[in-house]
């Protein structure tokens, strides 16, 4: 397959063109539908899945049945990684939010590779630090801030390119990602409208009206 899938990946960054097309040469492509399990918690699945096209929702289940949405992924980034170096289970649902392309590298062709070129390991130790800090940034929030916090504070970095927010997800799955359940995010998302500070525009489109408002209260 072409090398157009690893070009944006941030793991193989550091390749050379010819390099990257030895990478292509052990990649296989897969597709996924909007909605379907590209992987659940329990499987048995040693590869490395890269996402060329669409968005994936990496969550967990508790006990109880609850979904704790862990992230949101997007071109460029991959995910099952886990399962590579700890040779154990799945621990995590991985699900496609839309239709997806996804380049998909076997467990013992990727560890070849990262013995031969290094860095690769080094890009996915750096990635796996980022995940790490946002996941304690996360917990912190939840354990010291209120949820006004979270929710403000969550608007503003969403909307600092354009100055509105369109959500990918559905409300009950934002919700779950920054740690409150949907009742608690209709609430606060109709208290900061009441309040002037945002406009609702349809189920999934948020404009920010008045970001030092929302500023205030991520200062909480």
């Amino acid at each position: 397959m072409s090398s157009n899938c690893i070009e944006q990946v941030p793991i193989f960054s550091s390749l050379s063109s010819a390099e990257m097309l030895e990478v292509a040469r052990i990649t296989q492509e897969r597709t996924f539908v909007k909605g379907e399990l590209i992987y659940s918690a329990g499987d048995k699945r040693e590869a490395l899945f890269v996402i060329h096209k669409g968005q994936v929702k990496i969550s967990r289940l508790s006990d109880t049945g609850k979904e704790q949405v862990i992230r949101v992924l997007g071109p460029g980034d991959f995910m099952g990684e886990l399962a590579l170096f700890s040779h154990s289970l799945m621990t995590d649902n991985a699900q496609a939010l839309e239709d997806c392309t996804m380049c998909v590298i076997e467990g013992p062709r990727l560890m070849e590779l990262m013995r031969k070129y290094p860095t690769i390991a080094l890009k996915v130790m750096e990635e796996l630090s980022q995940r790490l800090e946002r996941a304690e940034n996360l917990i912190e929030d939840i354990s010291l801030h209120s949820a006004e916090r979270r929710l403000a504070k969550t608007l503003l970095d969403l909307s600092k390119e354009t100055g509105e927010v369109q959500l990918t997800l559905t409300k009950g799955d934002f919700a779950s990602q920054i740690g409150m359940t949907q009742e608690t995010l209709s609430r606060k998302l109709s208290a900061f409208e009441e309040g002037g500070l945002i406009r609702q525009v349809g189920h999934r489109r948020i404009v920010v009206l008045n970001r030092e408002g929302l500023e205030d209260l991520g200062m909480d």
